[in-house]
């Protein structure tokens, strides 16, 4: 394995009725004021804002929110809460929702304790955290992104169209609240595309150097084989408990950094979506699901070891059916193109409302390559790719 350093500074509580149980111990460690952040209403809908009040204003605390958060955060948006947050000068930021949710808040939260630009020094640019941020918490409603768990967050800035992840681990929360029961009521097409945001999470790392047997990569193959069963059983009984928790926690364990540990890490797909969903406002993981097999198919010869033990440790196809390792390494592919069929996840991009009006040359020159890939792409076949994704 490759040398590394593992930092991960957040406290989980995990299971029923964690909430309740951990939130009114955690609040007293925190000062008086709470800036509580969520998204567009669900929190509303499910109840999980009524508890969340009730035990904030029986702690005592001064609320100041911050809702109507959306997906794919823009940095407009940040700067928005960010001026609510100024105001209010919190003691601790509260993030209640998904991935975009904790996204937002993580940069506000860096923002508050910033005097320069903070979208040019840290998301355009990969600056150098040398301050504390204003400390967050975060209760988990929507699994998918992992940024329970780890101090990455995606911005999009709409004026140049351009959407870019950054971790900082002092962006950690302090804290992650995760009650599986609250993840219940997500609709299904939500349980679908972030379950394979998780999916792509994974094998976004585990398809990269070093390509020999690795402790990282072993893990991988059995979070990859637990996500396609859960999801499976998901989908058959979203209420599923067992399965929906074991969702929630994949995709924390996808991207709390443990894999990603000796690993170059590739990520390039989750660029290409990127830009897509900056011009487009696509759905992340719908985006990803129709990259995916397509992206695998340009740079498969090139990591052929990994994508045979994709094929052989993921997908269970056995090596005496294949002629030749390239065949065998296909069929892996072939069966997670066979998996998103089946979830009802889109194939192509038209059917993620992409179509001919659309300027695919133009996102694809956007598009900046990833290092860590067993094979650098450039623009040209990232045009090629989306061409082909039509």
């Amino acid at each position: 394995m490759n040398n590394f350093i593992f930092e991960n500074r957040t406290k989980v509580y995990f299971g029923k009725g964690c909430v309740g149980e951990h939130l009114p111990a955690l609040l007293q460690h925190y000062g008086n004021t709470v800036f509580l952040t969520y998204g567009t209403g669900s929190v509303k809908k499910n109840g999980v804002y009524d508890e969340v009040t009730a035990l904030l204003k029986a702690a005592g605390k001064t609320v100041v929110e911050f809702g109507g958060i959306r997906s794919n955060p823009t940095l407009a948006q940040m700067l928005e809460g960010l001026a609510v947050a100024k105001a209010a000068a919190p003691d601790l930021i509260l993030a209640v929702g998904g991935g975009s949710v904790m996204d937002c808040s993580k940069a506000i939260s860096m923002a508050l304790r910033y005097d320069g630009d903070i979208w040019t020094d840290f998301w355009e640019n990969a600056g150098t955290m040398d301050f504390e941020p204003v400390p967050l918490g975060v209760i988990v409603t929507m699994p998918a992104t992992g940024s329970e768990v780890n101090g990455g967050a995606v911005l999009t800035n709409t004026e140049r169209h351009i959407k870019t992840d950054r971790d900082y681990p002092r962006a950690n929360p302090d804290f992650a609240l995760m009650d599986p029961c609250y993840t219940l009521s997500m609709p299904l097409r939500q349980v679908r595309a972030g379950t394979f945001d998780i999916l792509s999470h994974i094998m976004e790392t585990y398809f990269s150097f070093p390509i020999e047997d690795n402790v990282s990569d072993d893990i991988s193959e059995a979070l990859m084989r637990g996500v396609i069963r859960d999801l499976r059983a998901a989908m058959k009984d979203p209420q599923d408990y067992q399965a929906r928790s074991n969702i929630m926690w994949e995709a924390s364990m996808a991207e709390n950094r443990i894999i990603k540990m000796g690993k170059s890490k590739d990520f390039e797909c989750h660029n290409m979506e990127h830009q897509l969903s900056a011009f487009t406002n696509c759905n992340h993981g719908e985006g990803l699901a129709v990259l995916h097999p397509t992206y695998y198919r340009h740079i498969m010869k090139d990591g052929l070891g990994k994508f045979v033990k994709f094929a052989v440790n993921v997908w269970s196809q056995k090596a005496e059916d294949y002629p030749d390792d390239m065949a065998l390494a296909a069929a892996g592919i072939d069966a997670l193109e066979a998996f998103i069929k089946e979830l009802g996840l889109p194939q192509t991009l038209s059917e993620l409302g992409i179509d001919d009006s659309v300027n695919l040359k133009e996102i694809a020159d956007s598009c900046y390559t990833a290092g860590g890939t067993f094979r650098t792409i450039d623009q040209d076949e990232i045009y090629q790719i989306f061409t082909e994704c039509r």
